[in-house]
């Protein structure tokens, strides 16, 4: 099933992991969880030589440990789980491979946005069998999260402080007393939540000041803070780990030089650095240099090395794919890569050689060709 979906949610990506681990899982499981509480861990970090298993179970998050055992100890709590980071942290990913260990479904997501109503957190109403029947249960349209109320099972919340405070206010009332009124009808009018439901919302820390958590609702979640990665080999792995996953998704392959990904993370590095000591917006690139964002970057070179290069990728095609999707906006960000490349890039080139020269050279071409 998975082949034939553009993206398959992961409980349908990783059924087979899923269905091993189920099996041979003897430990807890709190409510109606379908994995305990260390097998939820091990499906999302991967498994260890300690944890006694007969089959290798790889990872698919690269973070803390810690950050993953105090997400899954939340969600056995009765507290919402709160996910903030950068943008490109792998929030998301973290909240769908949770929700998938723990409720093998990971769909039932509402995407906070200005034009989020309570009625996507809560319930609308099928307006033809309305004016054909009357309200009643039948004619009820569910929200996700009052689906995953009545499931016991886990729903999401995404991008939580784009949604305005009258949706933040009706989503205090859940988390509280678990239970959702549906004043329109005289029977059967209360949906109560069964035990293991509980809601993961992510939010961005540049969203501050959007629309800010009341403190109400800040007490009904746990925050877990992920940080962006900075350690050089952590972020390697998640951006092999996730370009080779999308390429086998366009059934490309393609080898990724080791040399090209250090430049790659060098480049990243390198311009981060430049926006932390920048002193205004104007001298930081628009894009977050987040590690989701050098995924993107590698994606894009290989596919285009793929489909209109020779099939093998280059420090040119590298460099022409990091130009193309950090100019977001002209002429600053195009300033901002010109000087990066002529005070960074060219030095490098004549000191160290190697990848550094066509990349240089990819970079002044692709510059040249937007300015």
């Amino acid at each position: 099933m998975s082949t034939e979906l553009l993206r398959a949610p992961a409980e349908v990506k990783y059924a087979d992991e899923l269905d091993w681990l189920e099996s041979v899982d003897d430990g807890p499981k709190p409510f109606s969880w379908r994995l305990s509480p260390r097998m939820v861990r091990v499906f999302v970090l991967g498994s260890e030589r300690a944890d006694g298993l007969d089959r290798e179970i790889p990872p698919k998050w690269f973070g803390d440990r810690s950050f993953v055992e105090r997400s899954i100890v939340t969600l056995a709590s009765d507290r919402g789980l709160l996910l903030i980071g950068d943008p490109g942290t792998g929030k998301s990913w973290l909240a769908e491979l949770l929700a998938a260990a723990i409720s093998r479904n990971s769909t039932l997501v509402v995407q906070g946005t200005a034009g989020t109503t309570e009625d996507h957190i809560k319930y609308s109403w099928n307006v033809s069998m309305v004016i054909a029947k009357g309200q009643s249960r039948a004619s009820m349209i569910p929200s996700p999260i009052m689906t995953a109320m009545e499931g016991g099972v886990i729903g999401r919340f995404e991008e939580l402080t784009r949604s305005t405070s009258d949706v933040q206010d009706a989503l205090i009332s859940i988390l509280s007393e678990k239970y959702v009124s549906i004043p329109e009808l005289d029977d059967d009018n209360i949906v109560f939540a069964k035990p293991g439901f509980s809601i993961i919302a992510t939010a961005n820390s540049r969203d501050r000041g959007v629309n800010d958590l009341s403190s109400a609702l800040k007490r009904r979640f746990n925050f877990v803070r992920i940080p962006v990665v900075t350690n050089r080999k952590s972020e390697a792995e998640i951006v092999r780990f996730r370009t080779e996953e999308l390429l086998r998704r366009h059934n490309i392959e393609l080898e990724i030089p080791p040399t090209l990904l250090d430049v790659l993370l060098q480049s990243f590095a390198d311009l981060r650095a430049a926006a932390t000591s920048a002193t205004s917006d104007d001298e930081r690139l628009e894009s977050a240099l987040s590690t989701a964002e050098q995924i993107g970057v590698l994606e894009d070179a290989t596919l285009h090395s793929t489909f209109f290069g020779a099939r093998t990728l280059t420090a040119g095609t590298l460099a022409n794919s990091l130009v193309g999707s950090l100019a977001r906006r002209s002429p600053e960000d195009l300033a901002i890569l010109n000087k990066y490349w002529h005070g960074i890039v060219e030095p490098r080139s004549r000191e160290q050689g190697g990848e550094w020269v066509d990349f240089l050279e990819g970079g002044r071409e692709a510059i040249a060709t937007l300015s």
